[in-house]
């Protein structure tokens, strides 16, 4: 919902990240939602592949430094489609709408007051009933025999509130509430009729209010203690259904209409140790009331500043995460017709994270960072009745995937790699950055079977290069009109996504089932990822607007880079399902 005109500078934490977060073993995703211009108001008009975007935002008094900021943005996908557009997606074409603003106010009397709220709403649909499916396998996401429906709603209002007792130190406190709705609704198609029937159904509304609480003090120059709490108090209306055909009725999987909550104290304390030396120490606390279970996670951090542009670091964490929420309240069906909850019980995920890394600025515009990392996790979700690959560690890969109705905490999981990045800042127009990440990440199942997880692709390296020049003759002359050309290019190259070999059993004439290997999950790998954008742009800088004109060239070289096979009953092929090809996007910006 938030886009790149509405954030600041945000953190992406991976590895041991700091004890004031919790509720997550591989990394954070901390975004931060800038303020409005305080100076002067300006508005903004935007058309490209994003959708048609508006945004407003200046100051609400000049005399305090209060301002507002509001956006809104609309799909264009759907035009482009009209238009003859093929974005490999069959029938499915993604419709949204969002919005979005921050009021802040810095300077009162009782501190800094901010209030902002986002909301959005979107729904894509897969129709196999409007495919040609006779001898082809179906596009994209599609699943063969069904008409899929999935729609989103989300809704966030929240105010913070900062202030400083003195010099050395400062609280803040948030709060915020969340209504979000995620419905599906799933109809099978009877291959001789074409005829719809309802199959699957769900809705799943949750409400949450949200705390949290911090205190920093600066107890002297090497000494500096923060703690705080945060709390989250969750709402959940969980009902959904698949049709049963040896019965032909609706069991119902999951239906829960009930709250919990989520507890996590955390405490951080910085020791200077000396001017090269700097310890960063603390314990992040979480308790989940569902099941009381509880976690109590460590967290260390050394820096060496052994030049003045050159630091070592280790970082040490231990983290855990609950389940999917939904997973807790999956039911089974017993004989006498009743129902019971087997995951109630079950544990968070746990893992420990082991870092160290190297942070070399070799000029003022050029920064060089490599880290090696090492990561065991325990006590993941497995399946409790039968020994298989099944593990919630692959949660995620697909739209959908199979979760066993009873789950125990004995799956086990590791991580590890190298990372490198060397990035040149803005510099006389010139910028580029390049990354290589080089990893294994394993797993296993109930069966005790190490195996690839669904994100091993072992490699991806990444390169960006941009280039600006000022077209405008005798600049300084020229303050109030300037014309800049903007050029950049990006190119990703990847391991191939991991795949389930299927087996291809004929039941009848032109009637075909796949049989997936479970015991081979994830032991195949597509082709390798290859993709290169390039952007070009011309800027135009008036006194009192600023125009932009460009052309995005998504996937350059149209390379046919593999989402999934797609399965054909008919004909008992797997074929290939691809992603985006070349797609030339024209953009439209202008700020006034």
């Amino acid at each position: 919902i938030l886009n790149n005109n509405q954030l600041a500078n945000s953190d992406f934490l991976t590895g041991a990240f700091p004890a004031e977060y919790g509720n997550a073993t591989s990394g954070v995703f901390d975004l931060k939602m800038r303020n409005g211009n305080n100076e002067k108001n300006e508005f903004l008009g935007q058309v490209g592949f994003n959708g048609f975007e508006l945004g407003a935002e200046g100051p609400i008094s000049k005399k305090n430094g209060s301002s507002y900021l509001v956006n809104y943005r609309y799909s264009t996908l759907e035009f482009f489609d009209l238009l003859g557009v093929d974005f490999g997606t069959g029938t499915a074409i993604p419709k949204y709408q969002d919005g979005s603003f921050k009021i802040n106010l810095p300077r009162t009397k009782a501190g800094s007051f901010s209030v902002f709220g986002v909301g959005g709403k979107s729904d894509i649909s897969f129709l196999e009933s409007e495919q040609d499916t006779t001898d082809k396998a179906l596009d994209f996401y599609s699943g063969e025999g069904f008409d899929l429906i999935n729609g989103s709603d989300l809704a966030v209002l929240g105010a913070s509130h900062t202030y400083f007792y003195n010099s050395t130190t400062y609280s803040k406190f948030t709060i915020s509430g969340m209504y979000h709705n995620f419905h599906t609704e799933m109809d099978s198609i009877v291959p001789e009729t074409y005829e719809i029937l309802p199959y699957f159904g769900n809705s799943h509304k949750e409400y949450k209010l949200f705390g949290s609480f911090f205190l920093n003090k600066k107890i002297n120059s090497r000494h500096t203690l923060k703690g705080g709490l945060t709390f989250s108090w969750m709402q959940y209306d969980f009902v959904d259904s698949v049709y049963n055909d040896d019965f032909n009725r609706f069991d119902v999987i999951t239906e829960f209409d009930g709250n919990t909550t989520l507890i996590q104290p955390f405490v951080e304390w910085q020791f200077k140790i000396n001017n090269d030396l700097t310890l960063n120490s603390g314990v992040h606390y979480q308790l989940f009331t569902l099941n009381d279970s509880y976690n109590i996670e460590p967290r260390l951090g050394l820096q060496w500043a052994f030049k003045s542009n050159q630091t070592l670091s280790f970082g040490y964490g231990y983290h855990s995460q609950m389940a999917p929420v939904t997973v807790y309240f999956n039911q089974t069906r017993l004989p006498d017709g009743s129902y019971y909850q087997p995951n109630q019980d079950l544990d968070m995920t746990h893992s420990q994270h082991f870092v160290l890394g190297y942070d070399w600025y070799i000029n003022s515009s050029l920064r060089l960072k490599a880290e090696t990392y090492y990561q065991d996790i325990t006590n993941a979700g497995v399946d409790g009745h039968a020994s298989n690959s099944y593990s919630i560690l692959n949660q995620g890969a697909n739209f959908y995937v199979w979760t066993p109705d009873t789950l125990v905490n004995s799956g086990t999981g590791k991580n590890y790699g190298l990372e490198f990045t060397l990035e040149k800042f803005l510099n006389k127009g010139l910028y580029y950055l390049v990354t290589a990440s080089l990893y294994e990440s394993k797993y296993k199942g109930s069966d005790g079977v190490e195996r690839n997880t669904a994100f091993n692709g072992n490699y991806v390296f990444n390169g960006l290069i941009g280039k600006e020049w000022n077209l405008t003759r005798d600049p300084e002359k020229r303050k109030n009109k300037q014309f800049t050309l903007l050029v950049d290019i990006k190119t990703t190259l990847a391991g191939g996504q991991r795949y389930t070999p299927v087996k291809v059993i004929q039941t009848g004439p032109n009637s075909y089932v796949a049989d997936y290997q479970q015991e081979q999950a994830y032991s195949k790998q597509f082709d390798d990822y290859f993709r290169t954008d390039f952007r070009i742009a011309l800027r135009q800088n008036n006194k009192k607007t600023s125009m932009e004109w460009a052309i995005d060239v998504q996937n350059l070289f149209d390379t046919q880079n593999i989402y999934g096979q797609s399965f054909n009953s008919k004909t008992g092929e797997t074929d290939y399902t691809y992603q985006l090809g070349l797609l030339v996007i024209p953009q439209f910006k202008i700020i006034f």
